[in-house]
């Protein structure tokens, strides 16, 4: 985290203190010398969060709170908390912030005072915890409502017999689910722009969940999985949607970055762009002095598991925004359906269509009479969607459908004519 000239680096073991110790904060000045910053020496946890807080003009990252002469701070009540997200609180945000860990735990904390105290246990409010680890991952307010997320996903929730990861909003008075669903990383520009973002993911796809303003409601977007590797809880460590340029965001999400504009227009988002996809596990990044700055999180101990322990490919790697486009190519598959119980003329979600040369859809019909499939696309971004084609499929038959090289929309969906289960999945090259 960029603050007041000097860039800021919290390493952290995988669960408190069990995990290991000598994990602290450190500090890269702008001859790129790094020092570990004395006061926080044996404060060994798992802090993933970052947040200024301009009205009393100072940084909170992990349980330390710093001024802008780098005067620090630490919060005792947060030593062992692992402190996974912290975001402007509801009805106090000139004195307060609210700080959420990964077991659940809600604070409000006094940015002036230090004074903290949980407020809520998220695994009672939301009923998550059944039998499972939980894993909540981020949290962020605007527009009257606080949004929190966990990214619980393991072989039950694949295989849907359970479903422990939640997207979730609280009014200052009562929680609501949005999603029992895994999800990652909630960002926006506040105020500016009028949406909130959140990724996550299912069988199907990646997922981007938007709210706006404009409409006050929540639109479910599919994007494509660079990979399935990070389709578990634990290796989801963490992908950001983060403002690294001038009034634009950068979403690293399931294996791919995409670069998206904040603002929304009728309701819709506009502009989403696949730039590359990478192998890296990137616990944050940020722009500082000019730079990209991506922090890697490569090798881990895992109890000793880990082949890679002590290696050095965990780190910070320094370059351009530009340089993204260098890593490889926009590539991926997913789709709106994965064995789904599908409603005659009922639209799919959209499924991200843009910034890949080579695409096909393969349909899949499950259900016990013939299906039509009519494939739409929204090539102007503004959620008009026209028909493409229809497919007919068998029951229990597959088609494949591939589209000329370069053929390309915003987005596109599917719609069935009858009730059926199906599956659509769409590969990009």
């Amino acid at each position: 985290m960029p603050w007041a000239g000097e860039l800021y680096v919290q390493n952290y073991n995988s669960h408190k203190r069990q995990s290991g110790s000598g994990v602290s904060l450190r500090r890269i000045s702008s001859d790129l010398s790094m020092e570990v910053v004395p006061d926080t020496i044996g404060v060994d946890g798992t802090y993933t969060n970052r947040f200024v807080h301009y009205p009393s003009n100072q940084m909170i990252i992990g349980p330390h709170v710093i001024d802008a002469e780098h005067n620090i701070r630490t919060v005792p009540e947060l030593e062992l908390i692992r402190v996974c997200g912290t975001t402007r609180h509801l009805t106090n945000p000139d004195d307060l912030v609210y700080v959420l860990g990964m077991e659940g735990e809600l604070f409000e904390l006094n940015m002036r005072t230090l004074a903290c105290e949980q407020v809520a246990d998220l695994n009672v409010e939301l009923g998550t915890g059944n039998g499972a680890r939980v894993h909540y991952k981020d949290c962020y307010t605007g527009f009257g409502r606080l949004v929190v997320c966990s990214n619980e996903y393991d072989e039950q929730d694949w295989a849907g017999t359970r479903s422990e990861g939640r997207l979730a909003e609280f009014d200052g008075e009562r929680w609501t689910v949005l999603e029992r669903k895994p999800f990652t990383a909630i960002s926006g520009r506040h105020e500016f722009g009028g949406t909130i973002f959140a990724s996550g993911w299912d069988q199907a796809s990646a997922i981007l969940k938007v709210y706006t303003e404009s409409d006050d409601t929540w639109t479910t977007y599919r994007l494509p999985k660079a990979s399935h590797t990070f389709d578990h809880k634990w290796q989801t460590e963490w992908p950001r949607i983060r403002e690294t340029e001038h009034e634009r965001l950068l979403m690293d999400h399931h294996g791919m970055f995409y670069e998206l504009s904040p603002w929304a227009y009728g309701g819709r988002i506009w502009g989403v762009r696949p730039v590359s996809t990478h192998l890296w596990v990137l616990g944050d990044f940020c722009s500082w002095r000019g730079m990209l700055v991506l922090g890697a999180d490569h090798a881990s101990p895992s109890r000793g598991l880990s082949p890679t322990t002590a290696e050095p490919q965990s780190g910070l790697w320094f370059g351009k925004t530009d340089d993204l486009w260098g890593f490889g190519k926009a590539s991926g598959w997913g789709g709106p359906w994965w064995m789904a119980e599908v409603r005659a003329a009922v639209p799919s979600d959209p499924y991200l269509m843009t910034g890949f040369e080579n695409k096909c859809v393969h349909l899949e019909n499950q259900g016990e009479q013939d299906a039509q499939f009519t494939i739409e696309i929204d090539f102007h971004g503004h959620g008009r969607f026209s028909a493409y084609e229809t497919l007919t499929v068998e029951p229990g038959a597959a088609v494949t459908h591939t589209f000329p090289t370069g053929f390309s929309a915003h987005w596109v969906r599917i719609v069935s004519d009858v009730d059926t289960v199906a599956s659509a999945q769409l590969f990009y090259t």
